[in-house]
């Protein structure tokens, strides 16, 4: 029982064992993943509602074992974290749509497309979250740089939000897909999960092994973001670690459920700019705070208020944005 308090005292709350449970809980929930999508099958709204209710519950129940173990202020930090990473996957679960739609998925395989790029960000994730933890080590400027990430992801999101220039879905033109098909042959047709086929003797690969790297290529952008966004919550590796994780975890069910939703929410991306911006004011507040004592910082729990403002209004206003545009549609 004496174990935990030198990691609560150091600011730390990830003890060895705890990691090592903690990456063995996730690999047997990406293995039950598995299981559930070996079979191809188009994925009901009730199969999905139910695994996405599931998700979504695990990290409340870990929040409130973070609050009896370690205490309240770790259990914020992990909740403002969720909502920070739950919203910018939100986002990735967008670019999912425009990739699926483009390489025409079937739906049948759709879910399993997704959990090979659920696996994708979280092991892309977890090499940045080792980075940005030994740069935080190196000294405190790692937070100016963290912040200036931000405010140029912020910058450029908010371009693309208000000038309509997003996510372009012809994947063809990426480089990584390019190249892929360079390597190796490419078969017509979706061959259920299989990855790789043999044709004529020699090796080929399937339509589904190049939207798999399409989605990982994507990963690669999103990580850039998400990182730097939650160590400016908290600096626990730890916990960065469980955001993300958690967050990332319910993604192959949730995409099913908001296929529809997310059309529209046309101001989403203009709330995850402002989410950004904010959260990259907070890290250079943070270091200026230790260099000059008397600037102020923003505490956690009203970086939550403003969290959950910022995605309550962007909600409300695309819901009347397009309940605005539905007259104008019936009159043409």
């Amino acid at each position: 029982m004496a174990a935990p308090a030198p990691a609560v005292a150091s600011g730390s709350v990830g003890s060895p064992v705890l990691w090592v449970v903690s990456v063995g809980v996730l690999l047997a929930l990406l293995a039950a993943d598995f299981v559930v999508t070996r079979r191809p099958h188009e994925v009901s709204m009730r199969e999905a509602v139910g695994w996405s209710v599931f998700y979504l519950g695990l990290p409340f129940l870990f929040a409130g074992w973070l609050w009896l173990v370690f205490g309240g202020a770790q259990a914020l930090e992990f909740a403002t974290g969720f909502v920070v990473e739950k919203s910018l996957s939100v986002d990735n679960l967008f670019v999912f749509v425009l990739l699926l739609a483009a390489f025409a998925v079937p739906v049948e395989v759709q879910q399993r497309v997704l959990l090979y790029g659920i696996i994708g960000a979280l092991v892309l994730r977890g090499v940045f979250i080792a980075a940005g933890a030994a740069l935080l080590q190196a000294g405190t400027w790692a937070f100016v740089v963290f912040g200036a990430i931000l405010f140029l992801s912020a910058i450029k999101i908010l371009h693309e939000a208000i000038t309509g220039r997003g996510f372009e879905p012809d994947a063809s033109h990426m480089r990584s897909v390019r190249l892929l098909r360079r390597l190796m042959p490419v078969t017509d047709d979706y061959r259920g999960t299989r990855l790789v086929v043999s044709e004529g003797g020699r090796r080929a690969l399937t339509p589904l092994t190049v939207v798999v790297v399409a989605v990982f290529a994507t990963d690669v952008v999103f990580a850039v973001d998400s990182i730097p966004a939650v160590y400016g919550i908290t600096e626990d590796p730890y916990l960065v670690f469980a955001t993300n994780a958690f967050a990332l975890l319910g993604l192959r069910a949730l995409y099913f459920v908001l296929h529809s939703v997310l059309a529209k929410l046309r101001h989403l991306n203009h709330g995850l700019a402002l989410i950004l911006a904010f959260i990259g004011v907070k890290l250079v507040l943070h270091w200026a705070h230790g260099i000059w004592p008397a600037v102020p910082e923003v505490p956690t729990p009203m970086s939550l208020l403003v969290i959950v403002l910022v995605l309550t209004t962007i909600t409300l206003t695309s819901l009347r944005s397009r309940h605005q545009d539905q007259p104008q549609r019936t009159r043409r």
